[in-house]
């Protein structure tokens, strides 16, 4: 893989890894089974400087932000501890409309505190109603004045109620559907809006229910054009889309190692599991689609960086996504049989990964949605 990176790219890989394995490790099996955010792991993430890497360096932050570069932290993320690579992309997720699309003032106002983890960041697009099927949103913004009261329900709100920054989507023209969706950034303590409303999921995660009960903020809290807010959420969700692929590489990677080990180490019938053909051939299976995932993940990671047309980075990235996210529901089942009995047993890395990334292949885009996506890019339809 080393000749997709940079130099700058490859000592990221190294650092991130050696702090992830020194520094992440000891605390995952606690903060993975949290549902609240631990600011501790936090502090760790801003005084290693890589939530820098989600912020401009104008805004404080350390450099162009690159989807190889969040790909590469993710997936080591990933591998070691679910929590921090949850903390790591919602910081990019939550702003990185504002980076793409703010104004000057308010890119000077949000980037920086995020960069540095004084304050955390969601995105909010899915509703009740309303996951992939975007056009179906029911949350409204109506011009009042000098500000939009919001009114309607949001839900799968990553990071919430411990962010205190929402880029918040509502309709502000209701009849033209996907068309009449704006975007907006919210502050978590502004009359009328409560995140307050948590979710439990088979896999312990920070997520909540936020509503908005005429909620009004400034007019000048609306990111970029009015009606235009499909747009961001697709800008944003295809930087973003491939580096699940990342953290499902991580998560099949970690799956495979620890199925490596249990067949050196389990005797069965007087010899290693790994000696039977048909433990090497699962093994064999694993490590090639592992292999292919990764350079599917940052062939389309290197595409977003280039700048490449947006057909092809939008298909680079679905496909990329659904790939790596299939394999890593494969490569964790097949490693858990290899485990038995002992891949049941709570609390057993293989177990937490087991429930960990059973949603990668749901949230910002189901499977489904991404062979739709691809497909109607094979046959060019608009």
């Amino acid at each position: 893989m080393d000749f997709m990176f940079t130099e700058e790219q490859k000592e990221l890989r190294r650092r991130v890894r050696k702090f992830a394995e020194e520094k992440l490790a000891p605390l995952a099996p606690e903060v993975d089974e949290s549902e609240e955010v631990s600011w501790d792991l936090v502090k760790l993430l801003a005084d290693e400087g890589l939530l820098r890497l989600m912020v401009p360096k104008e805004y404080g932050g350390a450099g162009m932000v690159s989807c190889v570069n969040i790909s590469i932290v993710r997936e080591e993320f990933s591998r070691v501890c679910s929590a921090a690579a949850s903390i790591f992309t919602m910081q990019g997720l939550g702003t990185y409309p504002i980076t793409l699309f703010g104004t000057e003032e308010q890119k000077r106002r949000y980037l920086s505190p995020i960069g540095n983890g004084e304050r955390l960041a969601a995105f909010a697009l899915s509703e009740p109603d309303a996951g992939s099927d975007v056009g179906r949103m029911k949350t409204t913004a109506v011009l009042d004045g000098d500000h939009y009261v919001l009114n309607g329900a949001k839900r799968w709100i990553s990071q919430g109620p411990a962010a205190e920054i929402y880029t918040v989507f509502a309709k502000t023209d209701p009849a033209k559907g996907n068309k009449g969706i704006s975007a907006f950034i919210v502050e978590k303590g502004t009359p009328g809006f409560d995140p307050s409303r948590k979710m439990k999921l088979m896999a312990a995660h920070c997520i909540c229910e936020p509503r908005f009960d005429n909620c009004r903020i400034p007019k000048g809290n609306l990111l970029g054009e009015e009606n235009r807010g499909m747009k961001i959420s697709m800008e944003n969700l295809d930087m973003f889309r491939t580096t699940v692929g990342a953290t499902a590489v991580g998560y099949a990677q970690r799956a495979y190692e620890e199925a490596l080990s249990r067949a050196k180490n389990r005797v069965v019938f007087s010899q290693p599991l790994s000696e039977f053909q048909v433990t090497q051939f699962k093994l064999a299976d694993m490590a090639t689609e592992i292999q292919a995932a990764r350079l599917m993940v940052y062939w389309a990671a290197k595409l977003k960086d280039q700048g490449e047309n947006w057909r092809t980075v939008m298909t680079s990235a679905s496909m990329a996504k659904l790939f790596a996210t299939e394999v890593c529901h494969r490569v964790v089942d097949e490693s858990l049989q290899i485990h038995g009995g002992t891949g049941l047993i709570k609390g057993t890395p293989i177990e937490r990964i087991y429930r960990m990334q059973r949603s990668l292949r749901i949230y910002e885009g189901a499977s489904e949605i991404q062979r739709i996506t691809i497909a109607r890019s094979i046959l060019r339809e608009e």
